[in-house]
């Protein structure tokens, strides 16, 4: 997006928050943008940002809840149930005229114990096993929240050398059809209409997916709202099926 989302924080945020990146509490490891880290690097970035058991979290971003949403699904993903998003993120903050600080937050270390949750979860492997026979999927559906110009393949992608077009069999969501007009997630039965629109079981097994893993965790978030337990977030998301040549795309 050509932010600078650390100056940006310097600059004006809520009072006591501390600044999580989610692009260096990566797996800096991976040629993929923003993947999970370690449960060892994750623990300790987080423990220095006195984020540790029996913390309460509200994560909170610049844009409204896009970047939100996948911290609140990285702490999941490790065991952290008490987490939450503030719905309308910074921008409805703003609006409110609430409080906001430029002063440095010195954050007591805390103990933060990683219990990863696999299930949470799909690497490329699994997919391809899905999609080819090999593993049962028992009615699975993969969600992509691109939008749908990208979804078709009739948009370029943002990043370098990745194809257009979709997943074969994935249904499209854009991320922004869950907000309302004033950027705030649809609640109750505007939230579970947008899924059923879109062509989606909300009784089967779910994978969501994006351009990079983060958008995808809007979808998750949602569907978390709405009970449905049997989701998992594809990791590399097009940022890898569409920078690898060999595996199948449908733009149909």
């Amino acid at each position: 997006m050509n932010r600078e989302p650390l100056a940006e924080y310097a600059e004006a945020h809520i009072p006591s928050a501390v600044f999580f990146d989610i692009d260096e509490i990566a797996d800096l490891d991976s040629d993929l943008p923003h993947m999970l880290p370690s449960d060892e690097k994750f623990s300790a970035r987080v423990r220095k940002l006195g984020l540790g058991d029996g913390t309460k979290i509200v994560v909170y971003d610049g844009s409204g809840l896009s970047s939100a949403a996948r911290v609140w699904w990285m702490f999941k993903a490790f065991g952290h149930d008490d987490v939450a998003v503030l719905d309308g993120g910074l921008p409805r903050w703003l609006a409110e005229d609430k409080p906001l600080s430029n002063m440095p937050e010195n954050s007591r270390e805390k103990h933060f114990t990683p219990r990863f949750r696999a299930h949470m979860v799909r690497n490329v492997d699994q997919l391809m096993a899905e999609l080819s026979g090999e593993a049962s999927s028992e009615g699975a559906q993969i969600i992509d929240a691109r939008s749908a110009r990208r979804f078709n393949g009739t948009a370029p992608e943002p990043r370098e050398g990745l194809r257009g077009g979709h997943i074969p069999g994935s249904k499209n969501l854009p991320f922004t059809n869950l907000f309302d007009e004033d950027g705030s997630l649809l609640q109750g039965d505007a939230l579970r209409a947008a899924f059923t629109d879109a062509g989606i079981n909300l009784d089967a097994p779910i994978t969501t997916s994006c351009g990079s893993g983060v958008t995808a965790a809007v979808l998750t978030l949602g569907l978390a709202l709405l009970g449905h337990e049997q989701v998992s977030l594809y990791d590399g998301s097009w940022s890898e099926w569409g920078g690898r040549d060999e595996l199948p795309v449908n733009t149909a």
